[in-house]
């Protein structure tokens, strides 16, 4: 497979030409019981056979094979580019941030807040940032899927402080006491009971009960069927 070189629009249709010949008429004719390394072996006839044709560039005959040697691919980069994949996630109350299957720390106080975790492509370490893209967290990455807990030596630290520091030593609240109303309640009391309504329309109406009381004891008793009179 031959790459058309940067600024030679003129070889284009040339290169086109030849990765069809290998692509397309070469691999219509392989018989179907054929082995890979007989395969191989046709590609290989067939690539010399490509390579030896002539050409003539600039009053000099040469053959693409030439051609090709003169111009070689880029090395192959020693690094992978540069992407960096980066991801929304929601600070959990343990101060933990998930991530392929992995859970990462962070400072603490910021619980339910969103953050973003950037990986760079080839790299090892994790980046915790947040809206204003500032650092608050870095990381070595665990293995994808490893359920792992990640925690900064800093991050346990400043936790353990956090939670120590809202403890304290006054007595709990005792459970279930029952206290009688207070003076200014019962007078807040007396004066709804006693106060004209105010408000909106919906505070001054008043639901009488009595007329629903009378209607509930007529259906208490079930009247006795009517019978039937007999014809005479």
């Amino acid at each position: 497979m031959d790459i058309c070189p940067p600024r030679r629009g003129n070889r284009k249709g040339v290169v086109e030409k030849a990765n069809h010949s290998a692509a397309q008429r070469w691999w219509r004719t392989v018989p179907d019981g054929l082995t890979v390394v007989q395969a191989q072996s046709g590609v290989d006839k067939l690539s010399v056979r490509m390579d030896d044709r002539r050409r003539r560039i600039d009053g000099a005959v040469t053959t693409v094979g030439e051609l090709a040697a003169a111009e070689p691919l880029l090395d192959i980069p020693v690094r992978p580019f540069p992407a960096e994949l980066e991801v929304e996630r929601t600070v959990s109350p343990q101060s933990l941030v998930a991530f392929d299957g992995n859970f990462y720390s962070v400072p603490p106080g910021l619980p339910g807040v969103t953050v973003k975790v950037l990986h760079r492509l080839g790299e090892d370490g994790l980046r915790t940032v947040t809206a204003g893209r500032a650092v608050v967290a870095r990381h070595r990455r665990a293995p994808r899927g490893a359920g792992q807990t990640v925690r900064d030596d800093g991050h346990v630290i400043a936790l353990e402080r956090a939670v120590l520091s809202s403890f304290s030593d006054r007595a709990p609240c005792k459970s279930k006491v029952r206290r009688p109303p207070s003076a200014a309640a019962l007078a807040e009391a007396e004066r709804l009971r006693e106060g004209p309504a105010a408000g909106s329309s919906a505070e001054r109406v008043v639901i009488d009960l009595t007329h629903y009381a009378a209607v509930a004891d007529r259906l208490r008793s079930v009247p006795a069927p009517k019978q039937e009179e007999s014809p005479e």
